[in-house]
């Protein structure tokens, strides 16, 4: 409940100078600051000089109300007829030529709290302003205090009170010129440090500008020294596997031996430029996730198969794949889940001496699966196990002069299994073997549709014709030749554009097997011919390239072309990707004879 203090009546001019010294003096003695004090003897004068000015007389009652924070309260009511246009006078709407008005606006301004009603029978304003925190505490012997005080002090004439208004007046106009004068010079600051944003901001954009065009001329660097690199290799590679498959007769033990040792460095050289080109595309965002249905048992076949070369006969290390019949199918990136694996068991090998590499897949449950794949190799420190998914990064030791790498496959590998919303892990000590595993949802989130799992095609029963290579290079064309043989009676070969449209018009194959870097004429501009012109617009293209391709390329490629195939395919995958062509090749009614 609030305590009372004094009460001050309105009737003559004086009165108004009394009200403004005795909220003045009280606040001093509720240790208000000096600036604090004026600020609430004015807000009261501007009320009061209304009362006296337009109304018969009124009062003024100053009280306290304790709280948190406490509130030195001002009631100013008066006798007149209410005021006119209030809303609009307090909504700063209202114009008056004498200025009436201005105060309730003014005073309002300068206190914590500002309340009004008004009506013909007068107007009543209440005013509060919080206590400081030095104020005595609020209480009935303190305002009994403050009453003694104010009774004691000699009472000033109206113009003594004037005087020390005036002196108030000018020393509030002093400190507003102060602080003008600090204003000034902080627009001043301001505007130089805007300036030197702006100029740090064009700068920042250039250097955006200059790091996306690096980024650019940094992939179009790696697609093209890619295409550089993987077309010999690719090349070495299905050449010694073709003489490996003695498709060109026997070889003797010591010859089989030097082309494996051919095969495998390209392999180990082929798999480091797929590396980096993969987690550079990964960086750059460039990497789409294609979630399709797949069985974890095929693809552990696959997996085995693709992997048991690197197993030695006589090596002391088993690879083991446990079964995974009766685990069923997940809809992922069978290719990134696959290419993970591949990484893991790929360290395991290297880093395993004597014992097994154990490859499983678990149920955690109804919405995950663990894949796991564990050794009995040298292990790894605790302090290690954060390190090597760091990019480049290999562990010193007396095993790194047997063993070399890029230290891009586990890096790789995390990067991929967060694309894929998952996780890899990994657990090891010195001398006990590692296990690392990839957690993986059952489904990968955010797909629209799935892509049912197809059957590998059969390599039997399909019907021969004529095939025509447009390839500039000429052991591409030498494996592409010999991979269709089984399925062609005759095998055409042009080593430029030009030539090739020449003799797809002339000769009508059944298929055309077409790469993109050709010496005249760009591999996009005669797939595009070939689909214009009558003689060759139903004839199915193959793309067969070591380009790397973004995933709009590919989507321009395939509205054209019936497939796609990389160079760097595995030679036993181009076998069954190509006869997968055919056998859908010859299913379909044939649109273009040869002759």
């Amino acid at each position: 409940m609030p305590v009372a203090l004094l009460k001050v009546e309105i009737r003559y001019e004086q009165d108004v100078v009394l009200a403004r010294r005795r909220a003045r003096q009280i606040a001093e003695h509720l240790n208000y600051a000096p600036q604090d004090q004026v600020r609430i003897a004015t807000a009261l004068s501007e009320l009061v000089r209304n009362v006296f000015q337009y109304t018969p007389g009124g009062r003024v009652e100053f009280g306290l109300e304790a709280g948190d924070p406490g509130k030195f309260l001002i009631r100013v009511s008066d006798r007149g007829h209410g005021i006119r246009e209030l809303e609009a006078i307090m909504s700063g709407q209202y114009v008056s030529k004498t200025g009436m008005g201005v105060g309730l606006s003014g005073a309002r301004r300068l206190v914590d709290d500002f309340a009004i009603e008004s009506d013909t029978g007068g107007t009543v304003i209440d005013i509060a302003c919080f206590l400081p925190k030095r104020a005595p505490p609020v209480t009935k012997q303190t305002a009994a205090q403050i009453g003694m005080a104010l009774a004691a002090e000699e009472p000033q004439n109206p113009f003594e009170e004037m005087q020390r208004q005036n002196q108030e007046l000018l020393a509030a106009l002093d400190e507003v010129q102060r602080q003008q004068t600090r204003l000034t010079q902080l627009n001043i600051e301001l505007e130089e440090t805007n300036r030197g944003v702006v100029a740090l901001s064009s700068e920042l954009e250039q250097r955006a500008d200059y790091q996306k065009r690096a980024s650019e001329l940094k992939t179009e660097f790696l697609s093209t020294i890619t295409h550089e690199l993987r077309t010999p290799l690719n090349s070495i590679i299905s050449i010694s596997s073709i003489l490996i498959d003695r498709l060109d007769g026997d070889l003797t033990d010591e010859q089989e031996k030097q082309i494996g040792f051919i095969r495998n460095s390209a392999r180990e050289l082929s798999a480091m430029v797929n590396d980096v080109l993969d987690l550079a595309k990964v960086e750059a965002g460039k990497v789409v996730i294609r979630p399709r249905s797949f069985e974890v048992d095929e693809m552990f076949r696959v997996l085995r198969g693709m992997l048991k070369p690197l197993v030695l006969p006589n090596h002391p290390v088993e690879l083991i794949f446990e079964d995974a019949a009766r685990h069923p199918p997940l809809i992922s990136d069978e290719g990134k889940v696959s290419q993970i694996l591949r990484n893991f068991i790929s360290n395991a090998l290297k880093y395993t001496h004597t014992g097994e590499i154990r490859v499983s897949a678990r149920s955690v449950d109804d919405d995950w699966v663990e894949f796991a794949v564990a050794d009995t190799g040298i292990g790894i420190a605790l302090e290690d196990q954060d390190r090597i998914f760091e990019d480049f990064t290999q562990i010193d030791g007396d095993h790194q002069l047997r063993i070399q790498g890029t230290g891009l496959g586990l890096p790789l590998s995390r990067k991929l299994a967060t694309m894929l919303g998952g996780q890899v892990m990994v657990d090891s000590a010195p001398g006990e073997g590692s296990t690392f595993s990839l957690l993986l949802p059952r489904h990968y989130a955010g797909i629209e549709g799935v892509e049912e799992a197809a059957p590998d095609a059969e390599l039997t029963g399909v019907r021969q014709a004529r095939v025509l290579i447009i390839d500039d290079h000429t052991p591409d064309r030498y494996v592409i030749r010999r991979t269709v043989e089984r399925h062609a009676d005759e095998v055409i070969e042009a080593i430029d554009g030009a030539s090739g449209l020449s003799a797809a018009v002339s000769r009508k194959p059944l298929a055309i097997f077409l790469d993109l870097n050709l010496p005249d004429i760009p591999g996009e501009h005669v797939l595009k011919e070939l689909k214009r012109l009558p003689e060759t617009r139903d004839i199915p293209v193959i793309v067969n390239s070591s380009k790397v391709l973004s995933d709009a390329q590919l989507d321009a490629l395939l509205a054209d072309a019936d497939a796609v195939l990389s160079k760097s395919l595995s030679h036993g995958e181009r076998k069954r990707r190509i006869a997968d062509i055919f056998s859908r090749i010859t299913l379909r009614p044939k649109a273009a004879s040869h002759a």
